[in-house]
């Protein structure tokens, strides 16, 4: 039985860059390059005309950047494993991809056998994520499972703040919640002012039913 060839896109809006893969590729009896697109809008139009497997997807192009043409290929064809080559191995284009869809994440100093390796094992119904990034990778997981926990840190509230939104809930006055708390009633007035700040609201009424709404306090 024959080994199945994998069918790849390469999309990257540099001449340079599509020819050299085109030519590591093409050594490898399995992979076939079937397209080429020189930015985002071009990978979506081959991804929709082609028989693709895998698609080699730059970040940073013309007309469509590579986050939002994942976006759309992964929506309307989920079947296709989108690896984003890239330079860049900041955390926010991480996240990004990760959140878009993306299989892979290889940078564009990786070794001919790395990308191969991770285009076979996209292939095969894998993810890759380099080493050195992955610590990147738990430390947003830990900090998203942490806020999940504890609802109000994605708003910023300090724990003195949560206390004072907690009695505006409970429809104490700012005299009883000075009283309770044992802070003035100036100092309660300036935590309100960051409350509805943060919470973009503008009056106590609507922060205690958007604190009761997201769980962020218990009454």
């Amino acid at each position: 039985m024959s080994e199945k060839v994998i069918k790849v896109i390469i999309a990257d809006d540099h001449a340079l860059m599509r020819e050299g893969l085109v030519k590591i590729l093409s050594l490898e009896s399995n992979i076939t390059v079937v397209g080429e697109a020189v930015d985002g809008n071009h990978a979506v139009e081959l991804s929709r005309s082609t028989d693709v497997d895998i698609i080699l997807m730059d970040i940073n192009m013309p007309n469509l950047n590579g986050i939002e043409a994942t976006k759309t290929i992964r929506k309307e064809n989920p079947e296709i494993g989108v690896i984003a080559l890239t330079i860049h191995d900041q955390e926010d284009y991480l996240f990004e991809m990760i959140r878009c869809g993306v299989s892979g994440y290889v940078l564009k100093d990786v070794s001919p056998d790395e990308l191969i390796n991770t285009i076979r094992g996209v292939a095969a119904g894998q993810s890759f994520i380099p080493p050195a990034l992955m610590t990147k990778v738990f430390q947003e997981f830990n900090r998203m499972a942490e806020q999940k926990d504890q609802p109000y840190k994605q708003y910023g509230l300090t724990s003195r703040e949560l206390e004072v939104l907690a009695e505006i809930a409970r429809g104490l006055s700012n005299k009883d919640i000075a009283k309770k708390l044992y802070i003035s009633e100036k100092t309660v007035k300036n935590h309100l002012t960051n409350i509805f700040q943060k919470l973009d609201v503008h009056d106590r009424t609507q922060a205690a039913l958007f604190a009761i709404k997201h769980n962020i306090v218990d009454i």
